[in-house]
Order: C-alpha cells, then structure tokens, then sequence
C-alpha cells in the first residue's frame, strides 16, 4: 500500500474510466499519459471493465486501478487482471478481508466516521471519501482527518479541477478521483489536452 500511496500523491488526480469498448479505454490511457496523468481507475460497471484493466496493466508506467468493486469474488478477478489496488464506493468487512489475505490493496469508500471507524479496526490506512462533495466537500474531509490522524483520504464524487485544489490542500489527502478530464465520447486530443490543463493547474 505504500508504492500505491506513493505514485496517488504523485498523480494527484486518479482519473476515472467506465467504458464498454477495452480499446477505448486503452486509447483514452495513452491521452491521459501523454497529457501527463499516467493512471486511472477503472470501474467494474460494464463488461468490459475486467479486460480493460488487464489492457491498462500492460501499458508500461501506468497505474491502474480496480474500481467499484463490491463483492468478494471481484478481488482475485481485478488481481488476475493486474490492478495494483482496487477501489470500493463503501466499505465491506468481507471484500476488505479478502483482499487483505490476497495482497491487493484497496481503498474502501465511506461517507460518516462511524465507517472510518469501521475500516480503520479493519486495517485500512486509506479511505475514500463518496460522495465527497455531497456530504461538503474539503471542509467534510478536513472535519473527519481530526478524529482519525493516520488516516488518509482519497476523495471522489462530483469533484471538478475548479474545486480539487481545496482538496489536496489538506496534507492528508493523496489525491482526488474524478472524470472531468476524460469526458464520454470526447477525441483523444481533447483528453491529452484536459489532462494537461489539470497537471499543470495542480502543480
């Protein structure tokens, strides 16, 4: 968990990919690499999802991650297919466990400190925060990081580069998730274009 801790504070910015097509989302990782954000996490939604990932474990540098993952079984799948961590929108004691006993990294989604609490006694170090600008954006983040000094934050939902600043100002805050930067449907110019404007407005 520290090397994936390690390249998140690094990104700064974890973009977020639900495609139907395993293609699109390899040609959607080579934007976002040559616009500077060599990583994604891609969702368990669609079909897809699966041989997506194993496409994006193979681009060299680019760090991938497992999202939506909800069941126990979805562990050793997203781990076959070569995610370095894996991203849950709640916390659930069994897919925590199961990934645990399998070496795979994961982040499991809260929204109140009780589910902090929940997953800290589980073993978590690093939470995230859904739907983070719902439940109050930064101020929520930097409510919760007082209770919970070792933990850090990975907030997601709703965020937009205007508003990803306040986030990352709180030193416990890894990075931000969000899709404002590889938009349904646009050119992989324009992607390579957005993540470009995002890296360097987050510099």
């Amino acid at each position: 968990m520290i090397e994936v801790e390690r390249r998140l504070r690094r990104l700064k910015v974890l973009p977020v990919l639900t495609v139907d097509d395993p293609g699109r989302a390899v040609e959607v990782a080579h934007a976002l690499v040559a616009g500077g954000l060599p990583g994604a996490e891609v969702t368990l939604r669609t079909r897809a999802g699966l041989e997506a990932i194993a496409r994006l474990a193979g681009i060299d540098g680019f760090l991938v991650a497992a999202g939506t993952v909800m069941r126990t079984e979805d562990v050793e799948r997203v781990q076959a297919a070569g995610a370095a961590f894996a991203v849950s929108p709640g916390f659930d004691a069994a897919v925590f466990d199961r990934s645990s006993r399998c070496g795979l990294p994961l982040i499991p989604g809260v929204a109140t400190a009780t589910e902090i609490d929940s997953a800290v006694r589980a073993g978590a170090d690093a939470v995230k925060v859904f739907p983070a600008t719902q439940l109050g954006g930064p101020p929520f983040v930097q409510a919760m990081a007082g209770p919970f000094p070792e933990v850090r934050f990975l907030p997601s939902g709703g965020i937009r580069l205007d508003s990803a600043r306040a986030y990352l100002a709180i030193p416990r805050v890894l990075a931000v998730s969000g899709s404002w930067m590889v938009p349904t449907g646009a050119a992989p110019e324009e992607i390579e274009r957005l993540a470009r404007e995002t890296v360097e407005a987050l510099r």
